[in-house]
């Protein structure tokens, strides 16, 4: 039976990169490729990306079952630490893995890990 983990990072991208790039790179990682049919195969996850000057800070929402937590974490952290991403338009976006940690499901997030369970 799935559980729901969270994770926290924070990378530093220029300006003009794109957010989303590291969800991406988490996403080929976890999945293999970042258009694929539902459910993701590996650990069905959530990247939010919220920018602060050149900082950005990532929480990643998953699911998976116990045994596999450790190594959906060791994938996260993974493509987080590449440091590059090139996105379906063909734009390739770097950043610099600052930090990168276990984090802890809110009580705000409660709905959404449930659904990321199923």
């Amino acid at each position: 039976m799935r559980k729901a983990y969270a994770h926290d990072a924070v990378v530093t991208m220029a300006a003009d990169g794109d957010i989303r790039a590291p969800g991406g790179a988490i996403t080929v990682a976890l999945c293999g490729r970042i258009d694929h049919d539902p459910p993701c195969p590996v650990a069905p996850h959530h990247t939010a990306a919220d920018r602060d000057g050149d900082e950005v800070r990532l929480r990643i929402l998953f699911a998976t079952e116990p045994s596999r937590a450790a190594e959906v974490r060791s994938g996260i952290e993974g493509a987080l630490r590449t440091g590059t991403f090139d996105g379906p338009d063909g734009a390739t976006t770097r950043w610099q893995l600052l930090e990168s940690a276990p984090g802890t499901v809110s009580p705000a997030e409660l709905d959404h890990a449930e659904r990321l369970k199923r």
